[in-house]
């Protein structure tokens, strides 16, 4: 099994640069490819913030290289609650901090943002510090 780099993950989803995206889908395509949760979390970040994918786009562009033969993606069901919570206006950053957090009674903060999105996915846990 390969660990993969976020670039490697932003080429195969881009096409975006002819060399590295060839050899990205086809080292990608080969299988026995795992990704970790923290690639997913940049991933996001890149192609959201230097691609200007929606929310909506990012999480389809997730699920579906997710959904690829061959891929093994760190703790997935945390990753597809986190992209189910983004659909929904949650941050994807602060979905897996809430994650990883479900064995916790509460997830406190200062970022009301966050409080308001965790609510209105209904998710309750999330309050303000």
């Amino acid at each position: 099994m390969l660990a993969i780099d976020t670039n490697l993950v932003i080429r195969y989803l881009t096409g975006d640069h002819p060399k590295q995206s060839t050899r990205a889908r086809k080292l990608i395509d080969a299988g026995d490819i795992y990704v970790g949760i923290t690639v997913m979390l940049e991933a996001e970040w890149v192609l959201r913030s230097v691609y200007e994918y929606q929310p909506g786009d990012v999480c389809r562009a997730l699920r579906a290289f997710a959904g690829l033969p061959g891929i093994t993606i760190e703790d997935e069901a945390l990753v597809a609650t986190a992209l189910d919570h983004v659909e929904r206006g949650m941050d994807f950053a602060d979905a897996l901090h809430l994650g990883k957090a479900r064995h916790c009674e509460a997830l406190v903060t200062f970022d009301r943002k966050f409080i308001k999105a965790a609510k209105a996915a209904d998710v309750e846990m999330v309050r303000e510090a």
